[in-house]
């Protein structure tokens, strides 16, 4: 399973043609395109992103219904926040629930 999340490609550097500057949530970024060699994204083009690689584009749809499933299970703004995790580290046992 693949925890992804959209970016919308802004700038790709002549000089670099494997990095692309991607929004991602309001926060620039440098992330590796050469896995779309096949298919090149071109500014503007929303890819989904895991790990600082784009794995493939995205249409419009495709990004706003994974905002509305992120916003549905409370995921927000940032994929990688979570109150629980952040202010407790010790792991919750399979069944029980935080709180």
């Amino acid at each position: 399973m693949c925890l992804g999340i959209p970016g919308r490609i802004l700038e790709l550097p002549a000089d670099l043609p494997d990095l692309g500057r991607v929004d991602v949530e309001g926060v620039v970024r440098g992330i590796n395109m050469s896995l779309l060699a096949d298919d090149p994204p071109v500014p503007g083009d929303w890819v989904l992103i895991h790990l600082g690689f784009a794995l493939q584009k995205m249409t419009q749809a495709e990004v706003l219904e994974m905002q509305s499933t992120r916003e549905l299970l409370g995921l927000g703004g940032d994929a990688m926040a979570h109150p629980a995790i952040e202010d407790d580290p010790t792991p919750v046992p399979l069944g029980e629930t935080v709180s």
